[in-house]
């Protein structure tokens, strides 16, 4: 009755993954509970997820062909906005979140246009993630989330997405996005690993708390409607400094990695698996947090 911050369904957000090509759903063996969905089953999971009580979902893509340049990212046919098309079909209501990012789709694994040289090439890259945002949006997409890191995308995309017809659409911005050690089952799930080198030169520093400031800034004077903190937990203080320094909403995005840990401590016992779980999502609310996004969010939701 007396307790400050509480946790429910319409503060969660769920990731579903789904795969070009598959025939049934494959198991994500680093994030049990997890799987790779095929596109005939994707809006079945997607409804089934609004009646046990989740309202939005976050939806990452995996082509069945990966290029240089990414071009099944923006593809009117590809996985995503295929799917998008199906989920809107069978659960018009649900909210549909899209990842805007190039890693999923490129051979390369990048975020970004990767030079001769092997350098990430930042202008052009934007052409890239303006035109996957407006693809995502065309399809039926309610919000777009960019979360490459590449600088001036989120304005880049508010101009596309306002060009285009579409002005209503927000843009919910990975703004604060470290490079972190807690992503690795993610890599797994959606097949994204770097073939070379690593993420650290266009994602944030984890031992910098002021640079988290200046990047959400500047999301929001681009015109994002929303900012992202990832990972979280780990990251309680930049939940904190970010949300008190925003006028724009905060959302916590509790990582592959945050889930797969207290998933392994929960099997072998040495945890108990749901207080952790609602003390770790209490937490990153308590942080400042107006949503979080979590693996967690579909079980969660049939415990409340």
């Amino acid at each position: 009755m007396l307790s400050q911050t509480d946790i429910q369904a319409q503060h969660l957000i769920y990731p579903l993954f789904v795969k070009e090509g598959l025939s049934r759903k494959s198991i994500i063996d680093s994030m049990p509970g997890h799987f790779q969905w095929p596109l005939k089953d994707i809006a079945r999971e997607a409804h089934d997820c609004w009646n046990k009580g989740i309202k939005s979902i976050l939806l990452f893509g995996i082509p069945s062909k990966k290029d240089a340049h990414a071009t099944q990212s923006y593809h009117p046919n590809g996985i995503v906005q295929k799917t998008i098309k199906a989920i809107k079909d069978k659960c018009p209501d649900l909210l549909v979140i899209t990842d805007v990012c190039l890693c999923e789709y490129t051979s390369h694994g990048h975020c970004g246009v990767v030079t001769k040289t092997g350098m990430i090439d930042n202008d052009p890259s934007l052409e890239l993630l303006a035109q996957t945002a407006a693809s995502h949006a065309r399809a039926g997409a309610d919000v777009v989330a960019p979360s490459d890191m590449m600088d001036g995308r989120v304005g880049t995309i508010r101009m596309r997405l306002d060009g285009t017809g579409f002005s209503h659409i927000p843009i919910m911005s990975y703004a604060v996005k470290y490079a972190s050690g807690f992503y690795g089952p993610f890599r797994d799930a959606a097949q994204s690993s770097p073939k070379f080198g690593d993420r650290k030169t266009y994602q944030m520093d984890f031992r910098n708390s002021r640079e988290a400031l200046r990047e959400a800034k500047l999301d929001e004077a681009e015109g994002a409607d929303m900012i992202i903190v990832k990972p979280a937990l780990p990251y309680l203080d930049i939940i904190r400094d970010v949300s008190q320094n925003t006028t724009l909403p905060v959302v916590g995005y509790q990582v592959s990695g945050e889930y797969s840990m207290i998933k392994a401590a929960g099997q072998k016992g040495w945890i108990d698996e749901n207080q952790i779980v609602l003390e770790t999502l209490t937490a990153i609310r308590r942080a400042g947090a107006r949503l979080i996004i979590s693996y967690f969010a579909k079980d969660f939701v049939k415990k409340l």
